[in-house]
């Protein structure tokens, strides 16, 4: 007999399972695998993301997980957007991305200004350029140029925002370095990376990781969900139906409304126990919590909601969530956190969620 639920236990299951209700991460290398990654092309989102799921949040512990202990690695990895990623994971990223090559076509190289024969060098020249060194842009740009004797790749390598460097990032052969004097460095993470393997998985076993990984934060879900966060519905479907059946014999099939998904049979009983949620949580912009889940997909997001939220450019708003759900928006001014609600929350609960997020602001 297949379980049924309903999308408001889900949610508040979700919001359990990546440590927002209750808030008791261990540590920011525990709550960045626990949500398949942090997004962070805003860094003081990224360390937001994180400290509001901590038990004990401390202001420079992702700089020292990525700069100092090297547990962390900051790079582009799900959507070719940039993220916090256990160092210990990234490997699996690059076997599943580095497989897609999507800069093999034809529309990619003419969108991007280079031909195809300038991509094989710029892949055969960074990981030469990186070999034992950390370079900034500006430097890793110039050794390129020095390597392939092509100067014509300067414009179309600092143009952009790393467009050209993303298929190395997807190959594991770069990661963001220490930044020096305020500026971002780039290495090679089999110099960076402590435990680099010798062999990298394969796509296969990464993929399986990676969904394992998504459904034990993000599930229950199905092909698209996990594709549309992974690769923006762009993978292979005979991929992705390779990575759930490989997974099948530590999936359950469940029903969410009356829809057909599958989640990690060891989460099933929780899931079904799980009463939907009463709290209030002020999440901040590009949160996990969204971003891994559908925009249609109503129960989280209103209609209502929606356009506030996932505004231009791919820019994810902070939320403020009630009951599960989208129930406003937020954000910074001199005078402290705004609140922008679309819909009625308990006032006082508000009140110490709007105390508790405004001490861990930077």
């Amino acid at each position: 007999m297949v379980v049924s639920v309903t999308w408001p236990q889900v949610l508040a299951w979700r919001l359990k399972r990546q440590f927002v209700d209750p808030a008791d991460g261990p540590d920011a290398v525990s709550v960045v695998r626990r949500l398949t990654g942090v997004q962070a092309q805003v860094a003081s989102a990224a360390g937001l993301a994180v400290a509001v799921r901590s038990a004990r949040p401390r202001p420079d512990e992702i700089d020292d997980a990525l700069w100092r202990d090297r547990s962390l690695v900051k790079t582009w990895t799900a959507r070719g957007t940039l993220h916090l990623v256990p160092a210990d994971e990234l490997a699996c990223y690059a076997a599943v991305l580095g497989s897609f090559r999507n800069w093999d076509r034809g529309s990619w190289q003419r969108g991007h200004g280079v031909t195809a024969a300038e991509v094989a060098a710029i892949l055969d020249a960074v990981p030469k350029a990186l070999a034992g060194r950390a370079l900034t842009r500006e430097e890793l740009v110039d050794r390129v140029i020095e390597i392939t004797g092509d100067a014509h790749l300067k414009e179309a390598l600092t143009s952009g925002w790393g467009a050209l460097l993303k298929p190395l990032s997807f190959l594991g052969e770069l990661c963001y370095g220490p930044p020096r004097e305020g500026r971002v460095t780039f290495v090679s993470p089999r110099d960076w990376v402590p435990g680099w393997p010798a062999e990298p998985p394969s796509a296969e076993e990464g993929g399986v990781r990676l969904l394992r990984s998504f459904l034990g934060a993000h599930g229950p879900g199905t092909p698209e969900t996990f594709d549309g966060w992974l690769y923006r519905g762009a993978a292979r479907k005979a991929t992705l139906r390779g990575w759930f059946r490989d997974l099948t014999p530590e999936l359950a099939e469940i029903e969410v409304g009356g829809r057909p998904m599958v989640m990690l049979a060891e989460h099933l009983d929780d899931l079904a126990r799980t009463r939907p949620a009463t709290g209030v949580h002020l999440l901040p912009g590009f949160d996990q919590y969204i971003l891994a889940a559908p925009r249609d997909l109503e129960p989280l997001l209103p209609a209502a909601a929606k356009a506030r939220v996932s505004r231009a450019a791919g820019w994810i708003s902070p939320v403020v969530i009630h009951e599960g759900r989208v129930a406003g928006i937020w954000k910074t001014e001199d005078k402290g956190i705004v609140v922008d609600l679309l819909e009625e929350v308990p006032a006082a609960a508000l009140a110490a969620e709007t105390e508790r997020v405004s001490e861990l602001l930077p």
